[in-house]
């Protein structure tokens, strides 16, 4: 063999040693992708909105609410947000507040004006339903790598667009999930579908993001959502408006004695 045949052998032979050698496993590369998609979600400060909250039962009938949004960048740890219901009458005045945490469980309250009394939601009960609605306490908190583990399944293409596909399992044993499988595009990063498994492993109900804003140039924030029990037939349907960035909020706006009195 020639030298020069033989140096191009053997720098292939290297590349491709080095390529397995340094080939990310399944979870390593299911937590690199989730901790890019937090990577791309911070330094946005605080936010306001407006939602509109749409509970359909199975046979279709709806029930609307009106929800005024606040959350709060935190350094360090998880997000705080506070939620207000405007209307209807039956729910007006309602509160919840809710601090996230990376390391240790979530602290969340709720104000019910017909009882005039703040309740603290137990993190045993997280995975109870929210105001009537298809989303839990649980699903209310920030997301936070760090209390997921992570497998990269495959590669999927979802809504025309190609996805990451990942399993992730809850770290906290009062979760009311054994696992989530999301689907995430890989252009922006932002979450497609999350199908959620019960404690019995059986699919309880599917996510559908069905519209995504830009803000800022840079945040890109759901517009619509559709969560479907997939056991009961019931869904929830969540529209975003009025959204704002960096607003000047402060830590003291998210205060547990700030319940009765939000606005």
């Amino acid at each position: 063999m020639k030298p020069a045949h033989l140096l191009s052998t053997l720098l292939t032979a290297s590349l491709v040693f080095c390529a397995q050698a340094y080939a990310l496993t399944p979870e390593e590369k299911g937590l690199d992708i989730a901790k890019q998609q937090k990577a791309k979600n911070v330094d946005w400060k605080d936010s306001t909105s407006e939602m509109k909250m749409t509970l359909r039962t199975a046979s279709g009938r709806e029930n609307i609410r009106f929800i005024k949004v606040k959350s709060l960048e935190v350094k360090d740890d998880g997000d705080k947000s506070l939620m207000v219901f405007d209307q209807p009458k039956d729910v007006q005045g309602t509160s919840f507040l809710s601090f996230s945490h990376v390391g240790k469980p979530d602290d969340q309250w709720i104000f019910l004006p017909a009882l005039k009394r703040i309740k603290r939601i137990s993190s045993k009960k997280k995975s109870g339903s929210f105001m009537g609605s298809e989303f839990s306490y649980e699903d209310l908190s920030s997301f936070e790598v760090e209390k997921y583990s992570f497998t990269y399944l495959r590669e999927e293409e979802y809504n025309g667009k190609k996805c990451h596909v990942l399993e992730s399992i809850p770290t906290d044993k009062y979760s009311g999930y054994t696992k989530l499988i999301s689907w995430i595009d890989q252009v922006d990063l932002n979450t497609q579908k999350i199908e959620f498994y019960d404690k019995r492993g059986e699919l309880l109900k599917t996510m559908n993001v069905e519209a995504y804003e830009k803000f800022n140039d840079k945040y890109w924030r759901p517009i619509t959502s559709v969560i479907q029990n997939n056991q009961t037939g019931k869904s929830t349907t969540l529209e975003w408006n009025s959204i704002k960035l960096n607003t000047g909020l402060k830590a003291e706006d998210f205060s547990k004695n700030a319940l009765k009195n939000a606005e």
